[in-house]
């Protein structure tokens, strides 16, 4: 499974999302030194920056922060893997 279909997978199933756009942005940071040390990443392949937009009932009541922690959660193992850099933008529907 690629990155960004996990990432999709994740976000879907602990945030029931009302949107979800998930754009890798890792062609913008090629020749990054990290990107060709890092174990599993194969020099400029890609999946290593993404951004992402959530909308979610569930950060009602939630501060930026703890909506980011929420996201960063469920992400844990790309974040500690593959991932290299989260851009997160999180709303309730009532805030788009």
């Amino acid at each position: 499974m690629s990155v960004r279909a996990a990432i999709e997978s994740k976000l879907t199933a602990g945030l029931a999302p009302q949107h979800l756009e998930i754009v890798d942005d890792s062609h913008r940071h090629a020749g990054h030194a990290h990107r060709m040390t890092q174990p599993g990443h194969a020099g400029d392949g890609g999946e290593t920056h993404f951004k992402v937009a959530v909308v979610s009932a569930a950060f009602a009541g939630k501060s930026r922060v703890e909506r980011h922690r929420m996201v960063n959660t469920l992400l844990a193992d790309e974040l500690a893997g593959p991932v290299h850099a989260l851009q997160l933008v999180t709303k309730t529907p009532d805030e788009v």
